[in-house]
């Protein structure tokens, strides 16, 4: 297999699997009938430029950045989810954030750059967030990824009922 075949085979893995070490990626590859050195899973990891990303456990993973001349550090990423968002809540395919006024499209672009498995992508108003995920069942994992605040603060934060 040629180095262009096995890097399409890295983008698919890393796109597909949850791949949080170059061990994880060289037993994948492995896995697909592709032997491989360390060294060789290292320098395809350099050239096609991956990163490390949280996921919804809160571990970290490799992942493609959406837009390589901007990029954001996980812990910059988390701590914009964890300063905005008031509530979660979800039904079938669709995880709703609400979150503090005017921060929604940040929150949204940093879930979107963490490229977690299962979220198809977002769509974002001022204090709103629609997360599309592939299954009703990743809606429990992803939600409770951020449920950060105790109760006490959530209420003190949430909207009123009846103005949505």
């Amino acid at each position: 297999m040629s180095k262009q075949e096995r890097h399409q085979l890295i983008r698919n893995l890393v796109e597909t699997r949850n791949i949080e070490t170059q061990e994880d990626l060289a037993k994948a590859l492995q896995e697909s009938g592709m032997r491989v050195t360390q060294a060789t899973v290292s320098r395809d990891i350099k050239e096609l430029m991956l990163v490390k990303v949280s996921d919804m456990r809160g571990g970290y993973r490799y992942a493609f950045p959406r837009e390589r001349s901007h990029i954001m550090s996980s812990e910059q990423l988390e701590r914009l989810i964890r300063n905005s968002v008031i509530s979660v809540q979800a039904g079938g395919n669709l995880v709703v954030l609400h979150t503090l006024p005017g921060t929604a499209q940040g929150v949204a672009f940093a879930i979107d750059s963490m490229k977690w498995i299962g979220v198809m992508g977002t769509v974002a108003g001022d204090d709103t967030i629609f997360v599309a995920i592939e299954r009703p069942e990743i809606a429990e994992e992803l939600m409770s990824y951020f449920r950060f605040r105790d109760a006490a603060e959530a209420e003190a934060l949430s909207p009123k009922k009846g103005k949505r």
